[in-house]
Order: C-alpha cells, then structure tokens, then sequence
C-alpha cells in the first residue's frame, strides 16, 4: 500500500506515519509505505490517475479541481473520497514586535504565502478574496515553510501564512523567535467561512505555542483521504473503516488528528453528499463501510 503524503517535515506526511502504525498494529497485510511529496495535494492527484500510488492526503479545495481539470491539473482525475483527514487551522503569523493587528491590516504588506503552486498560496487567495481583498493589495512572497520563516525571523517578509500545527518548521520557528498569531477584524472570519465551503470554525488553543498567549479562533480547512475510482473497495473499506474507528488511537499519535471524529457527524443529517467536497464522490468501499457502522443512512 502506497500512501502519498507532502514534504519532508510536513503535516501530511507525519499523519501518513501515524496512519501506517494505526493500519500495522491492526494487522494489515503487506507492507505499507508512506511517500513524501514536494508538490502535497496536486502531485499526489496525479500519481492516483498515473497509478503510483494507492492512496493519498489532500487539502479540500484541490480535489474538485482535479475532478474538473481544472489549473493546475491539465486533464481531468477520477478521485474518490475515502475520509476526512483533520480540519487544520491556517493561520498568518507576525514577529510579536509588528504593528499589524489583523488578518486585514495585510495590505500593503510582503507575505509569505508558501510556494507559488502551492496549496498554501491558493488558500492565502481564498482568503484575501473573502475580506475583499486580492494579491494586488500586497506584495506576495513565494517561498516554502522553513524559507519564508527564515525570511520573517529576518525581517525579509511583515507576515507568513502557516500551515497546522503541531508542524517541525513552525516549532522551530516559534522557539527561535518572538512571534504573534493574527487575529480576524470583527465579522471577518464569519466572512471567510461563508465564502469558503471546505472551511470550518476552529480555535487555536493558548500554550499551544509560544506565539499563542490567548485562544485564537480561526479558519481550517478539512484535509482528505482519497483515492482512485480505480481502487479496490475493500482495501478502501479497510482505511475509511480504520479513519472512523481510531480517531481516538491517531490522535494520541498526532494531535493533528483531535477532533476527526467530529468531521463524520454531519453524515448523519447530510448524507453523503457532506464529504463529498468539490463534487468528489465517496468511494463505494466508503459508502458501504459508513452505513455498515451506522454513520450514513
């Protein structure tokens, strides 16, 4: 089993590693192997359609545009939902001696956004579009996690969008250097998580880092497990299975994973349809696995 996941130190990736203990301790067979990827949700799309490998962990919002077609994927990918992965918060940090206050003071600001091509730069659009804002309002600054965060330790950038904690780069990043997590305005996360459908409400939790001396709600977008349609559906009903039934036993490997069980819920009410994200249809093994366990009707 061949589990693409990002790059190296990514959160993608250690959740492929807790993933694979959690499988391995449930006496899967065969060996398991969790592959790293340089460009995360877009290369592991198309490795699913050119068969190197069997599963893989996405950001939500590129899987309906692989469905589609759509930039940057060149031809249309036949992905199928398998689970919901984690809904990570993404968060804007400051050096703590900035003066800006809000996600809205960006403007006319350098922010890092991640690598150009990168899901991180098409959330820091998402984002900016919601407040009314776009890339024109500030200078954006393409460079990967522990790049740009050099840059602001330095003073190179004002700001940098970060991935979910707990991640290596930002750990790194938050013990060297006095930082700052930034805040929505009033009514403007409200704003974001209307305009963005693979957004949830999440609170960053204080101590979590050093960065963080008060709760900070913001926005999080929901990771996902997915496959081929290709793909077998009962070693597909083995990983939505092991997703829905160890939530508890993952997190404890990676917090990363708290509260997944809470992203099965809306099954319940929704049917379907609730993790089928960018019209990404649930996998028949996952279909068959949800109702069998009483999460879908």
């Amino acid at each position: 089993m061949r589990i693409g996941t990002a790059e190296p130190n990514s959160t993608f990736l250690h959740q492929g590693e807790a993933l694979k203990t959690v499988l391995e301790r449930r006496g899967v067979k065969g060996p398991i192997e969790v592959l790293t990827a340089l460009a995360a949700s877009t290369e592991n799309a198309q490795r699913l359609e050119d068969g190197d490998l069997d599963f893989g962990f996405m950001a939500s919002n590129w899987i309906g545009r692989a469905r589609l077609g759509q930039p940057p994927f060149a031809e249309p990918i036949d992905l199928r939902m398998v689970a919901p992965a984690n809904a990570g918060p993404l968060f804007f940090i400051v050096r703590a001696d900035s003066p800006i206050k809000t996600v809205r003071d960006l403007k006319g600001k350098r922010v890092c956004t991640g690598a150009k091509t990168s899901g991180m730069t098409q959330h820091a659009h998402s984002i900016f579009n919601a407040l009314g804002m776009t890339f024109d309002d500030i200078t954006p600054v393409y460079q990967h996690f522990a790049e740009g965060g050099r840059s602001l330790e330095v003073g190179e950038v004002d700001a940098q969008l970060q991935c979910p904690i707990p991640n290596p780069e930002m750990t790194s990043l938050d013990s060297r250097c006095d930082l700052r997590v930034l805040p929505y305005a009033p009514r403007d996360l409200e704003a974001v998580i209307a305009a963005v459908p693979w957004y949830r409400p999440v609170t960053m939790e204080k101590g979590a880092l050093r960065a963080l001396d008060a709760d900070v709600p913001q926005a999080a977008v929901v990771n996902v497990f997915v496959t081929h349609a290709r793909q077998d559906a009962k070693l597909v009903a083995i990983l939505a299975r092991t997703f829905a039934e160890a939530c508890a036993e993952l997190a404890l490997l990676n917090p990363l994973y708290k509260g997944t069980e809470k992203l099965f819920e809306p099954l319940k009410t929704q049917g379907a349809p609730a993790l089928e994200f960018g019209g990404v249809k649930l996998h028949e093994g996952a279909l068959t696995t949800y109702r069998e366990m009483g999460l879908l009707a």
